[in-house]
């Protein structure tokens, strides 16, 4: 018998697609001769948020601006944790203005933010599990940057290197499913970092690859409910066998640029 997980209600920022376009390339997954539906990526987003809602959760909103696209990509503009915030500094010019405009959202809501020196690309590199922030490295954000976090928020840091172009962010390749459990997918990591997160989570849910290319691992869980594309279902079966609750949202035009439901959502940590 399955165990009976227990979630627990959380806040999430997130910003409309209201000017989602495919207007560069920046990772595997975009390309321009696959041109968006903007008004089916508005709808997607929508029913992410009502999800959200409906199962009890605050969704905060920070306003979309024109001429930068990538910005319903929320997870990427900084890491919230015990109520303050680490903004973001993006590799690619073309999202560098992104990372202001999310400053600015934490500052008008009372959350204290810095801004890192160095390439850091927010929640889509730092994971937090429990205590600890997993930190992705290999594409965008730099390990100088895992030293900023863990001085800035005293937690331990633990570096992991990505090595698929197309898990360009950690968030592509792993998931917490609570405080002690992650899912994701081996192949996405160097063998050093694999066998570390085998010592590290015994009992963690592996994916395969067709999952993590569905963008599977991009989910949100509140430890019970796990937001998942539709795609990865020998995860979705997976998740079930552990006594999670799998919850399918379809963000398959958001997934033209790269991003899925876990791109999307910022989670705002209090404490």
């Amino acid at each position: 018998m399955a165990p009976v997980t227990v979630g627990r209600e959380r806040r999430y920022l997130l910003c409309e697609p209201r000017y989602f376009e495919l207007a560069y390339v920046i990772n595997p997954w975009m390309r321009q001769d696959s041109p968006v539906d903007r008004n089916r990526a508005l709808e997607q987003w929508h029913e992410l948020v009502r999800v959200y809602r409906e199962l009890g959760h605050t969704v905060d909103l920070v306003e979309p601006v024109p001429g930068l696209p990538d910005m319903v990509f929320a997870a990427n503009g900084g890491l919230v944790l015990d109520g303050k915030a680490l903004g973001s500094r993006f590799h690619a010019p073309q999202r560098q203005p992104e990372a202001l405009e999310f400053s600015r959202w934490f500052k008008e809501n009372g959350f204290p933010v810095v801004t890192p020196e160095e390439t850091c690309e927010g929640e889509g590199d730092l994971v937090p599990v429990g205590p600890d922030i997993l930190a992705g490295y290999g594409f965008r954000t730099s390990t100088t940057a895992h030293i900023s976090a863990q001085e800035y928020f005293g937690r331990p840091v633990i570096s992991l290197r990505l090595v698929d172009p197309f898990f360009y962010h950690l968030d592509t390749a792993l998931f917490a499913l609570d405080d002690t459990t992650i899912a994701y997918y081996p192949e996405a990591f160097s063998p050093g970092s694999r066998a570390a997160l085998r010592r590290r989570y015994p009992d963690a849910v592996i994916a395969t690859r067709a999952d993590a290319m569905a963008l599977g691992l991009n989910a949100v869980s509140d430890g019970r409910h796990v937001l998942i594309s539709p795609g990865a279902t020998e995860l979705i079966g997976r998740l079930t066998e552990r006594g999670y609750v799998p919850v399918p949202v379809d963000t398959s035009e958001l997934l033209k640029a790269g991003g899925g439901i876990k791109c999307c959502t910022q989670e705002i940590r209090i404490a």
